[in-house]
Protein backbone atom coordinates (compact mmCIF):
# COMPACT_ATOMS: atom_id res chain seq x y z
CA UNK A 1 0.00 0.00 0.00
CA UNK A 2 2.77 2.41 0.90
CA UNK A 3 4.63 1.39 -2.44
CA UNK A 4 1.20 2.52 -4.31
CA UNK A 5 0.76 5.92 -2.34
CA UNK A 6 4.25 6.84 -3.32
CA UNK A 7 3.80 5.40 -7.50
CA UNK A 8 0.85 7.68 -7.47
CA UNK A 9 2.53 10.39 -5.73
CA UNK A 10 5.21 10.35 -8.52
CA UNK A 11 3.11 10.07 -11.48
CA UNK A 12 1.31 13.10 -10.25
CA UNK A 13 4.35 15.02 -10.04
CA UNK A 14 5.36 13.66 -13.47
CA UNK A 15 2.14 15.10 -14.87
CA UNK A 16 2.26 18.48 -13.39
CA UNK A 17 5.90 18.71 -14.67
CA UNK A 18 4.76 17.50 -17.80
CA UNK A 19 1.96 20.09 -18.22
CA UNK A 20 4.25 23.39 -16.75
CA UNK A 21 6.92 22.29 -19.85
CA UNK A 22 4.13 22.23 -22.28
CA UNK A 23 2.99 25.85 -21.06
CA UNK A 24 6.53 26.84 -21.46
CA UNK A 25 7.61 25.93 -24.41
CA UNK A 26 4.21 26.79 -26.32
CA UNK A 27 5.04 29.88 -28.34
CA UNK A 28 3.12 32.63 -27.02
CA UNK A 29 0.50 34.90 -29.69
CA UNK A 30 1.86 38.75 -30.56
CA UNK A 31 -0.20 41.30 -30.41
CA UNK A 32 -0.31 43.29 -34.09
CA UNK A 33 1.26 46.86 -33.86
CA UNK A 34 -1.13 49.44 -35.20
CA UNK A 35 -0.32 50.69 -38.78
CA UNK A 36 1.28 53.67 -39.07
CA UNK A 37 1.09 56.54 -41.46
CA UNK A 38 4.12 56.79 -44.14
CA UNK A 39 6.24 58.94 -42.69
CA UNK A 40 5.42 59.44 -39.08
CA UNK A 41 7.68 59.49 -36.96
CA UNK A 42 8.49 55.93 -34.80
CA UNK A 43 5.89 55.08 -32.33
CA UNK A 44 7.06 55.39 -28.41
CA UNK A 45 6.91 51.99 -27.63
CA UNK A 46 8.78 51.10 -30.92
CA UNK A 47 12.36 50.83 -31.51
CA UNK A 48 14.14 51.95 -34.63
CA UNK A 49 15.77 49.48 -36.53
CA UNK A 50 19.50 49.14 -36.10
CA UNK A 51 22.01 49.21 -39.10
CA UNK A 52 21.49 46.30 -40.16
CA UNK A 53 17.48 45.82 -40.27
CA UNK A 54 17.01 43.38 -37.51
CA UNK A 55 15.51 45.19 -34.97
CA UNK A 56 13.27 44.23 -32.17
CA UNK A 57 9.89 45.40 -31.87
CA UNK A 58 8.63 45.97 -28.13
CA UNK A 59 5.10 44.96 -27.36
CA UNK A 60 2.41 47.47 -26.86
CA UNK A 61 0.24 46.70 -23.41
CA UNK A 62 -3.34 45.93 -25.36
CA UNK A 63 -5.48 48.67 -25.99
CA UNK A 64 -8.45 49.84 -23.62
CA UNK A 65 -11.46 48.95 -24.75
CA UNK A 66 -13.76 51.95 -25.80
CA UNK A 67 -15.49 54.39 -24.24
CA UNK A 68 -19.41 53.42 -24.43
CA UNK A 69 -20.44 56.33 -27.19
CA UNK A 70 -23.00 59.50 -25.51
CA UNK A 71 -26.56 59.58 -26.80
CA UNK A 72 -26.33 62.40 -29.19
CA UNK A 73 -28.70 64.62 -26.84
CA UNK A 74 -26.23 63.76 -24.07
CA UNK A 75 -24.58 66.97 -22.84
CA UNK A 76 -20.92 66.97 -22.57
CA UNK A 77 -20.03 67.45 -18.38
CA UNK A 78 -18.74 70.58 -17.72
CA UNK A 79 -14.77 70.82 -17.52
CA UNK A 80 -13.71 70.44 -14.25
CA UNK A 81 -11.10 73.15 -14.33
CA UNK A 82 -12.66 75.60 -15.78
CA UNK A 83 -14.46 78.26 -13.64
CA UNK A 84 -18.09 78.35 -13.84
CA UNK A 85 -19.65 81.50 -16.83
CA UNK A 86 -21.35 84.42 -15.34
CA UNK A 87 -24.50 84.15 -17.32
CA UNK A 88 -24.07 87.52 -19.60
CA UNK A 89 -26.25 90.26 -19.19
CA UNK A 90 -29.31 90.98 -21.54
CA UNK A 91 -28.49 93.52 -24.32
CA UNK A 92 -29.35 96.52 -24.67
CA UNK A 93 -31.88 98.28 -26.92
CA UNK A 94 -29.94 100.11 -29.89
CA UNK A 95 -30.74 103.55 -30.18
CA UNK A 96 -30.71 104.93 -33.16
CA UNK A 97 -28.15 108.18 -33.90
CA UNK A 98 -30.27 111.56 -33.96
CA UNK A 99 -29.90 112.89 -37.47
CA UNK A 100 -27.58 115.50 -37.96
CA UNK A 101 -29.49 118.75 -38.65
CA UNK A 102 -29.06 119.98 -41.89
CA UNK A 103 -26.48 122.76 -43.04
CA UNK A 104 -28.02 126.08 -43.12
CA UNK A 105 -28.34 127.52 -46.27
CA UNK A 106 -25.53 129.93 -47.28
CA UNK A 107 -26.92 133.67 -46.98
CA UNK A 108 -27.08 135.05 -50.48
CA UNK A 109 -26.35 139.28 -50.60
CA UNK A 110 -27.69 141.42 -52.36
CA UNK A 111 -25.43 144.38 -53.84
CA UNK A 112 -26.65 147.04 -51.68
CA UNK A 113 -26.37 144.43 -47.97
CA UNK A 114 -22.82 143.76 -48.86
CA UNK A 115 -21.96 147.53 -49.28
CA UNK A 116 -23.97 148.63 -46.63
CA UNK A 117 -22.47 145.67 -44.54
CA UNK A 118 -18.67 146.88 -45.86
CA UNK A 119 -19.44 150.31 -45.84
CA UNK A 120 -20.13 150.83 -41.79
CA UNK A 121 -16.85 153.01 -41.06
CA UNK A 122 -17.94 155.30 -43.89
CA UNK A 123 -21.36 155.64 -42.86
CA UNK A 124 -20.45 156.23 -39.59
CA UNK A 125 -19.06 159.52 -40.28
CA UNK A 126 -21.49 160.65 -42.83
CA UNK A 127 -24.72 159.76 -42.03
CA UNK A 128 -24.33 160.16 -38.00
CA UNK A 129 -22.92 163.26 -38.17
CA UNK A 130 -24.90 164.74 -40.75
CA UNK A 131 -28.17 163.67 -39.07
CA UNK A 132 -27.18 165.50 -35.69
CA UNK A 133 -26.00 169.14 -38.04
CA UNK A 134 -29.54 169.48 -39.41
CA UNK A 135 -30.68 167.93 -36.55
CA UNK A 136 -31.21 170.76 -35.00
CA UNK A 137 -32.01 172.85 -37.53
CA UNK A 138 -30.94 173.73 -41.12
CA UNK A 139 -28.44 176.77 -40.26
CA UNK A 140 -25.58 178.34 -41.60
CA UNK A 141 -23.55 176.38 -39.09
CA UNK A 142 -25.31 173.17 -40.56
CA UNK A 143 -24.21 174.07 -44.05
CA UNK A 144 -20.55 174.79 -42.98
CA UNK A 145 -20.45 171.83 -40.79
CA UNK A 146 -21.49 169.93 -44.07
CA UNK A 147 -18.09 170.89 -45.90
CA UNK A 148 -16.13 169.79 -43.25
CA UNK A 149 -17.37 166.50 -43.22
CA UNK A 150 -17.42 165.86 -46.68
CA UNK A 151 -13.76 167.12 -46.50
CA UNK A 152 -13.14 164.55 -43.64
CA UNK A 153 -14.02 161.60 -45.80
CA UNK A 154 -12.02 162.90 -48.53
CA UNK A 155 -14.25 163.79 -51.33
CA UNK A 156 -11.98 166.91 -51.54
CA UNK A 157 -12.42 170.82 -51.42
CA UNK A 158 -13.44 171.64 -54.21
CA UNK A 159 -15.93 168.34 -54.59
CA UNK A 160 -17.24 169.14 -51.15
CA UNK A 161 -18.19 173.25 -51.84
CA UNK A 162 -19.35 172.26 -55.14
CA UNK A 163 -21.82 169.57 -53.69
CA UNK A 164 -23.06 171.87 -50.68
CA UNK A 165 -23.72 175.13 -52.54
CA UNK A 166 -25.94 172.21 -55.16
CA UNK A 167 -27.78 170.87 -51.98
CA UNK A 168 -28.33 173.91 -50.01
CA UNK A 169 -29.83 175.57 -53.63
CA UNK A 170 -32.18 172.61 -53.38
CA UNK A 171 -33.41 172.88 -50.36
CA UNK A 172 -34.36 176.84 -50.63
CA UNK A 173 -35.93 175.80 -53.74
CA UNK A 174 -37.53 172.72 -52.82
CA UNK A 175 -38.81 173.75 -49.39
CA UNK A 176 -37.25 170.89 -47.37
CA UNK A 177 -36.69 171.76 -43.33
CA UNK A 178 -35.48 168.34 -41.89
CA UNK A 179 -32.50 166.67 -41.93
CA UNK A 180 -34.28 163.80 -43.74
CA UNK A 181 -35.14 165.86 -46.68
CA UNK A 182 -31.59 167.75 -46.70
CA UNK A 183 -29.99 163.72 -46.58
CA UNK A 184 -32.34 162.41 -49.56
CA UNK A 185 -30.99 165.34 -51.49
CA UNK A 186 -27.09 164.67 -50.63
CA UNK A 187 -27.67 161.67 -52.12
CA UNK A 188 -29.10 162.70 -54.94
CA UNK A 189 -26.12 165.00 -55.87
CA UNK A 190 -23.69 162.35 -54.85
CA UNK A 191 -25.75 160.21 -57.83
CA UNK A 192 -25.16 162.82 -60.40
CA UNK A 193 -21.44 163.53 -58.93
CA UNK A 194 -20.66 159.35 -59.72
CA UNK A 195 -22.86 159.46 -62.76
CA UNK A 196 -24.74 156.68 -63.82
CA UNK A 197 -22.74 155.47 -67.05
CA UNK A 198 -21.73 151.47 -67.54
CA UNK A 199 -19.13 150.29 -65.24
CA UNK A 200 -18.50 146.69 -66.96
CA UNK A 201 -15.43 145.77 -68.05
CA UNK A 202 -14.89 145.96 -71.13
CA UNK A 203 -14.33 142.99 -73.19
CA UNK A 204 -13.27 141.50 -76.53
CA UNK A 205 -16.01 140.62 -79.08
CA UNK A 206 -13.81 138.97 -81.99
CA UNK A 207 -12.40 135.97 -81.45
CA UNK A 208 -9.06 136.95 -79.47
CA UNK A 209 -8.60 136.92 -75.76
CA UNK A 210 -9.40 139.85 -73.79
CA UNK A 211 -6.36 141.55 -72.35
CA UNK A 212 -6.81 143.65 -69.23
CA UNK A 213 -3.26 145.35 -67.89
CA UNK A 214 -3.41 145.95 -64.13
CA UNK A 215 -0.85 148.57 -62.73
CA UNK A 216 -0.92 150.68 -59.44
CA UNK A 217 1.52 151.61 -56.62
CA UNK A 218 3.62 148.64 -54.57
CA UNK A 219 0.78 148.32 -51.30
CA UNK A 220 -2.39 148.73 -53.06
CA UNK A 221 -3.55 145.05 -53.43
CA UNK A 222 -2.71 145.19 -57.20
CA UNK A 223 -1.76 141.43 -56.99
CA UNK A 224 -4.50 140.17 -54.94
CA UNK A 225 -7.11 141.82 -56.74
CA UNK A 226 -5.52 140.34 -60.01
CA UNK A 227 -5.84 136.68 -58.11
CA UNK A 228 -9.57 137.66 -56.94
CA UNK A 229 -10.29 139.32 -60.29
CA UNK A 230 -9.20 135.41 -62.09
CA UNK A 231 -11.65 133.75 -59.75
CA UNK A 232 -14.72 135.79 -60.78
CA UNK A 233 -14.04 135.44 -64.51
CA UNK A 234 -13.39 131.43 -63.73
CA UNK A 235 -16.73 131.23 -61.77
CA UNK A 236 -18.56 132.39 -64.70
CA UNK A 237 -17.17 129.91 -66.88
CA UNK A 238 -13.99 131.82 -68.59
CA UNK A 239 -10.60 130.64 -69.30
CA UNK A 240 -8.02 133.17 -67.53
CA UNK A 241 -4.22 132.88 -68.08
CA UNK A 242 -2.25 135.58 -65.78
CA UNK A 243 0.84 136.78 -66.97
CA UNK A 244 3.30 137.62 -64.25
CA UNK A 245 5.14 140.49 -65.73
CA UNK A 246 6.52 141.99 -62.00
CA UNK A 247 9.59 140.40 -61.98
CA UNK A 248 11.13 142.80 -59.96
CA UNK A 249 9.44 142.24 -56.47
CA UNK A 250 10.80 138.78 -55.03
CA UNK A 251 7.53 137.29 -54.28
CA UNK A 252 5.55 138.18 -56.86
CA UNK A 253 5.86 135.52 -58.85
CA UNK A 254 5.30 133.44 -56.38
CA UNK A 255 1.87 134.88 -55.22
CA UNK A 256 0.64 135.17 -57.95
CA UNK A 257 0.90 131.53 -58.60
CA UNK A 258 -0.67 130.52 -55.62
CA UNK A 259 -3.78 132.55 -56.97
CA UNK A 260 -3.37 131.22 -60.20
CA UNK A 261 -3.94 127.61 -58.64
CA UNK A 262 -6.76 128.95 -56.51
CA UNK A 263 -8.64 130.45 -59.70
CA UNK A 264 -8.21 127.47 -61.89
CA UNK A 265 -5.97 129.64 -64.46
CA UNK A 266 -3.16 129.12 -66.34
CA UNK A 267 0.17 131.28 -65.28
CA UNK A 268 2.64 132.27 -67.20
CA UNK A 269 6.32 133.32 -65.57
CA UNK A 270 9.99 133.63 -66.69
CA UNK A 271 12.65 134.19 -63.95
CA UNK A 272 13.41 137.12 -61.48
CA UNK A 273 14.56 140.09 -63.17
CA UNK A 274 13.31 139.19 -66.59
CA UNK A 275 12.11 141.88 -69.22
CA UNK A 276 8.26 142.63 -68.33
CA UNK A 277 7.36 143.22 -71.74
CA UNK A 278 8.85 139.88 -72.63
CA UNK A 279 6.76 137.83 -70.02
CA UNK A 280 3.26 139.76 -71.58
CA UNK A 281 4.52 138.90 -74.66
CA UNK A 282 4.55 135.29 -73.63
CA UNK A 283 1.45 136.02 -71.96
CA UNK A 284 -0.78 136.95 -74.86
CA UNK A 285 0.62 134.21 -77.52
CA UNK A 286 -0.46 131.66 -74.69
CA UNK A 287 -3.78 133.20 -74.41
CA UNK A 288 -4.24 132.89 -77.95
CA UNK A 289 -2.93 129.22 -78.00
CA UNK A 290 -5.10 127.81 -75.75
CA UNK A 291 -8.28 130.34 -76.64
CA UNK A 292 -8.43 131.81 -72.96
CA UNK A 293 -11.17 133.81 -72.89
CA UNK A 294 -9.16 136.30 -70.70
CA UNK A 295 -5.55 137.32 -70.09
CA UNK A 296 -4.77 139.57 -67.42
CA UNK A 297 -1.35 141.32 -67.12
CA UNK A 298 0.27 142.05 -63.50
CA UNK A 299 3.14 144.69 -63.63
CA UNK A 300 5.65 145.89 -61.13
CA UNK A 301 4.37 148.33 -58.84
CA UNK A 302 5.58 151.40 -59.21
CA UNK A 303 5.81 154.86 -57.46
CA UNK A 304 4.01 156.94 -59.94
CA UNK A 305 6.85 160.37 -59.77
CA UNK A 306 9.15 157.39 -60.74
CA UNK A 307 9.51 158.94 -64.61
CA UNK A 308 11.66 155.55 -65.57
CA UNK A 309 9.21 153.10 -64.34
CA UNK A 310 6.60 154.83 -66.03
CA UNK A 311 8.44 154.64 -68.95
CA UNK A 312 8.60 150.79 -68.52
CA UNK A 313 4.99 150.52 -68.01
CA UNK A 314 4.22 152.63 -71.22
CA UNK A 315 6.65 149.96 -72.66
CA UNK A 316 4.63 146.61 -71.69
CA UNK A 317 1.57 148.52 -72.87
CA UNK A 318 2.77 149.23 -76.46
CA UNK A 319 4.04 145.26 -76.99
CA UNK A 320 0.76 144.24 -76.23
CA UNK A 321 -1.39 146.58 -78.24
CA UNK A 322 1.08 144.91 -81.07
CA UNK A 323 -0.32 141.71 -80.87
CA UNK A 324 -3.93 142.54 -79.58
CA UNK A 325 -4.44 146.15 -80.91
CA UNK A 326 -5.95 148.32 -78.57
CA UNK A 327 -6.32 146.76 -75.16
CA UNK A 328 -9.68 146.25 -73.28
CA UNK A 329 -9.03 148.02 -70.25
CA UNK A 330 -6.11 149.15 -68.11
CA UNK A 331 -7.04 149.05 -64.68
CA UNK A 332 -5.35 151.07 -61.75
CA UNK A 333 -5.15 150.25 -58.51
CA UNK A 334 -5.65 152.17 -55.43
CA UNK A 335 -6.09 151.91 -52.09
CA UNK A 336 -8.90 153.76 -50.19
CA UNK A 337 -7.06 154.55 -47.36
CA UNK A 338 -4.44 156.83 -48.60
CA UNK A 339 -7.05 159.22 -49.42
CA UNK A 340 -6.57 162.43 -51.68
CA UNK A 341 -2.79 160.36 -52.21
CA UNK A 342 -5.14 158.61 -54.89
CA UNK A 343 -6.02 161.12 -56.72
CA UNK A 344 -2.66 162.42 -56.96
CA UNK A 345 -1.32 158.61 -58.15
CA UNK A 346 -4.37 158.08 -60.63
CA UNK A 347 -3.32 161.20 -62.62
CA UNK A 348 0.78 160.40 -63.03
CA UNK A 349 -0.63 156.58 -64.43
CA UNK A 350 -3.63 158.49 -66.24
CA UNK A 351 -0.57 160.35 -68.44
CA UNK A 352 1.48 157.37 -68.79
CA UNK A 353 -1.14 154.78 -70.17
CA UNK A 354 -4.06 156.31 -70.62
CA UNK A 355 -6.32 154.12 -67.72
CA UNK A 356 -9.73 153.74 -68.48
CA UNK A 357 -11.13 152.39 -65.12
CA UNK A 358 -10.38 151.91 -61.25
CA UNK A 359 -10.47 148.96 -59.06
CA UNK A 360 -10.65 150.65 -55.09
CA UNK A 361 -9.29 148.48 -52.31
CA UNK A 362 -9.65 148.46 -48.66
CA UNK A 363 -12.99 150.50 -49.01
CA UNK A 364 -14.36 148.25 -46.05
CA UNK A 365 -11.43 149.39 -43.58
CA UNK A 366 -11.76 153.62 -43.78
CA UNK A 367 -14.54 155.86 -42.74
CA UNK A 368 -13.18 158.01 -45.78
CA UNK A 369 -15.49 156.96 -48.62
CA UNK A 370 -15.29 159.99 -50.61
CA UNK A 371 -12.18 159.38 -52.47
CA UNK A 372 -14.88 157.26 -54.75
CA UNK A 373 -16.45 160.56 -55.39
CA UNK A 374 -13.20 162.68 -55.88
CA UNK A 375 -11.63 160.15 -58.36
CA UNK A 376 -14.89 160.31 -60.09
CA UNK A 377 -15.40 164.12 -60.41
CA UNK A 378 -11.71 165.09 -60.50
CA UNK A 379 -10.49 162.61 -62.88
CA UNK A 380 -13.31 161.20 -64.82
CA UNK A 381 -12.15 157.51 -64.67
CA UNK A 382 -15.28 155.15 -63.98
CA UNK A 383 -14.36 153.15 -60.15
CA UNK A 384 -15.02 149.55 -61.77
CA UNK A 385 -14.47 147.47 -59.03
CA UNK A 386 -14.26 147.58 -55.51
CA UNK A 387 -12.70 145.59 -52.61
CA UNK A 388 -15.17 144.96 -49.88
CA UNK A 389 -13.27 142.54 -48.08
CA UNK A 390 -10.39 140.25 -47.69
CA UNK A 391 -12.10 136.61 -49.53
CA UNK A 392 -11.51 135.70 -52.65
CA UNK A 393 -15.21 136.66 -53.70
CA UNK A 394 -15.21 140.48 -52.14
CA UNK A 395 -13.98 141.74 -55.29
CA UNK A 396 -17.57 143.21 -56.40
CA UNK A 397 -18.45 145.32 -59.61
CA UNK A 398 -18.56 148.87 -58.54
CA UNK A 399 -22.68 149.88 -58.05
CA UNK A 400 -23.45 153.77 -57.87
CA UNK A 401 -27.03 153.56 -56.07
CA UNK A 402 -25.85 150.63 -53.53
CA UNK A 403 -22.86 152.92 -52.26
CA UNK A 404 -24.66 156.00 -51.83
CA UNK A 405 -27.59 154.22 -49.82
CA UNK A 406 -25.27 152.44 -47.84
CA UNK A 407 -22.80 155.89 -47.00
CA UNK A 408 -26.47 156.70 -45.35
CA UNK A 409 -28.23 153.78 -44.28
CA UNK A 410 -29.98 153.21 -41.31
CA UNK A 411 -27.10 152.62 -38.49
CA UNK A 412 -29.59 150.39 -36.37
CA UNK A 413 -30.40 148.19 -39.64
CA UNK A 414 -26.81 147.64 -40.31
CA UNK A 415 -25.98 146.56 -37.07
Amino acid sequence: MPDLLLVLIVIGTALVLFAMAYVVSRPRRRTPLKPRHPGAPPHRDEKEPDEQGGGVATLEAPPAPPEAAAPPDAAAPPDAAAPPQAAAPPEAPTVPAPEAPPAPPVEELTVGERFRRRLARSRNLLSAQVADLFGRGITDEAWEGLEETLIAADVGVATSLALVEQVRTRTREEGVTGADGVIELLKDELRVLLGAGPRDLVRCHQDEPTVWLVTGVNGTGKTTSIGKLAARETRAGRSVVLAAADTFRAAAIDQLALWAERAAARLVAKDPGADPAAVAYDGYNAAKATDADVLLVDTAGRLHNKKALMDELGKVKRVLEKQAGDLQEVLLVIDATTGQNGVTQARAFLDAVDVTGLILTKLDGTSKGGIVVAVQRDLGIPVKLVGLGEGIDDLAPFDVDAFVEALFADRAAAA
